[in-house]
């Protein structure tokens, strides 16, 4: 019999992720303790972070880090990185999941600093994170390293342009690291359609619900849960001949 179990298995592994202690991040967070792994959870709010490091301890005997990071500030990823070698001495997965996407009633409404914040936080910051992480992995025993995207980057709508070409260009980096790293680092993507978390709070729900019945063939919004699988992937030895792919968990929408 083949064993999957261990084939998924993140024992012994560390394991860090940006925009951790919220939505998907910190169920990705959850679930790489539940296999075994070390986690760092990294966010602007320190407090929300350790509120997740305490659940990860008590319910999974895991060592949890907590560190608050704004991954749009460049000497605040480093710092961030120097941390996780300094508490670890490894990180053996990197997932990039922090981002945002502010609202604009119109393009021409879009200022020059909220541009900059926005290609920071989404481009910029998982720029210099990987390129960190991703050189120590390479030095020593490899990894796994996960770019979390968004369908936006490439189905861009007036409301999200910025943001989808931010995402866009996070695509374009998994490909270029992918290569950069090899043979011993596989960098990939996960690309979320519409998830269910805090963000869709400030959604008109009735409005999307109409919109998912054309739109997207699983009719619904994913939960943030769902994206356990793609992450569990991508980051254990399941992915072992996996590099530079883009995998899309978006209900088929997009089709």
């Amino acid at each position: 019999m083949y064993d999957t179990a261990r084939l998924f298995d993140l024992s012994g592994k560390v394991a860090l992720v940006t925009g951790g202690s919220r939505g998907l991040g910190r169920e990705m967070v959850r679930a790489f303790a539940g296999a075994g792994a070390d986690v760092i959870i990294a966010s602007r709010k320190l407090e929300n972070c350790e509120e997740l490091a305490a659940e990860v301890r008590a319910t999974t005997g895991r060592k949890a880090l907590a560190v608050a990071c704004h991954v749009g500030d460049w000497s605040q990823v480093e710092q961030l990185a120097g941390r996780a070698y300094a508490e670890f001495g490894r990180v053996d997965v990197l997932v990039n999941n922090a981002g945002m996407s502010p609202i604009y009633d119109h393009v021409s409404e879009v200022t020059e600093a909220l541009y900059d914040k926005v290609l920071d936080v989404n481009l910029k910051g998982p720029f210099r994170l990987t390129a960190l992480v991703g050189t120590r992995m390479a030095e020593g025993d490899g990894g796994s390293i996960i770019m979390v995207s968004s369908t936006a980057s490439q189905h861009p709508s007036p409301g999200t342009i910025p943001y989808a070409a931010a995402k866009a260009g996070l695509n374009n980096m998994t490909a270029g690291f992918a290569q950069a790293f090899a043979p011993k680092v596989r960098v990939n993507g996960i690309i979320p359609g519409p998830f269910l978390t805090d963000i869709s709070k400030a959604w008109d729900m009735e409005a999307f619900q109409k919109r998912t019945a054309t739109t997207i063939p699983l009719r619904r919004g994913g939960q943030a849960e769902e994206i356990v699988g793609a992450a569990l992937y991508f980051a254990s030895d399941a992915s072992s001949y996996t590099t530079g792919a883009l995998l899309t968990v978006a209900g088929g929408s997009g089709l």
